[in-house]
């Protein structure tokens, strides 16, 4: 064998052993998507205690196999423990911490306080006790009383009195029917469909007038929350006129720290 045969062969062995070295030195590709251990920054294991997996604290639904760094928050992965019990949602404290920061926890009962508690508070409607008061049909409103919101006002009290067309063709109609008394019953009953009071009703069958203009008036006395309707506008059926608070009672809402 000569010498360039010789220097040859060496050579060979050598690329051969250099890529043999590559290849053992060469990270292997991780078999799963879970982080690699970082000595530096992963936490260790408590010595004898089972590790069931490893997890981010921002994203605990998410488990890893093997400690390193999260690839969420760029933190260390926790290890979660066998004898840690079942995972609760929730927040949960590091036992040094809650000792360190003071934390005390205490059972919510209900009681009376046995010395004296100022507090802050504030009068307020009892929203129970609320009235709407709604346009039963279409009309054009020809007058409303002074009022505003804010003021008061008694049970009966008229808030508006609204010109309604259709009711007055209705009356008319079963004034012209009340002689057959089966036409006369069905023309009643579209008076009480149109939304006519069951007063107004009466007073016609007595003989009354028909009646062109109809009061609106309050279904209970107290404070004027909402008023919506003013003079010359025109009301649809369902339209909310006033909102009118009971004074009755009231509620008493006190700010009271914990």
């Amino acid at each position: 064998m000569n010498t360039r045969t010789t220097l040859v062969i060496a050579l060979a062995t050598l690329g051969l052993g250099a890529a043999a070295g590559w290849s053992l030195g060469r990270p292997h590709a991780a078999a799963t998507s879970h982080p690699t251990a970082n000595p530096a920054s992963a936490p260790a294991g408590q010595a004898g205690r089972k590790v069931l997996y490893w997890y981010d604290p921002m994203k605990p639904d998410v488990h890893f196999e093997q400690p390193g760094q999260s690839p969420f928050m760029e933190m260390p992965l926790q290890p979660r423990y066998a004898d840690d019990g079942p995972a609760q949602a929730g927040v949960r404290i590091d036992p040094g911490l809650t000792q360190n920061t003071g934390v005390r926890l205490a059972k919510v009962e209900r009681g009376t306080l046995t010395g004296g508690l100022d507090v802050t508070g504030s009068v307020v409607f009892n929203d129970r006790d609320v009235a709407i008061v709604q346009a039963r049909t279409a009309g054009i409103v020809e007058r409303v009383a002074p009022l505003a919101v804010g003021d008061t006002v008694a049970a009966g009290a008229t808030l508006a009195e609204v010109r309604v067309p259709e009711w007055l063709a209705a009356q008319q109609e079963y004034l012209a029917l009340r002689d057959d008394a089966e036409l006369a019953a069905a023309a009643k009953s579209r008076l009480r469909q149109l939304g006519m009071s069951a007063d107004a009703v009466a007073r016609l069958e007595r003989g009354g007038p028909p009646q062109a203009v109809v009061a609106i008036a309050a279904p209970r006395g107290g404070m004027v929350a909402e008023l919506g309707v003013r003079q010359g506008m025109t009301l649809a059926p369902g339209q909310t006129l006033a909102r009118i608070n009971g004074l009755s009672t009231v509620w008493l809402e006190a700010d009271v720290p914990e």
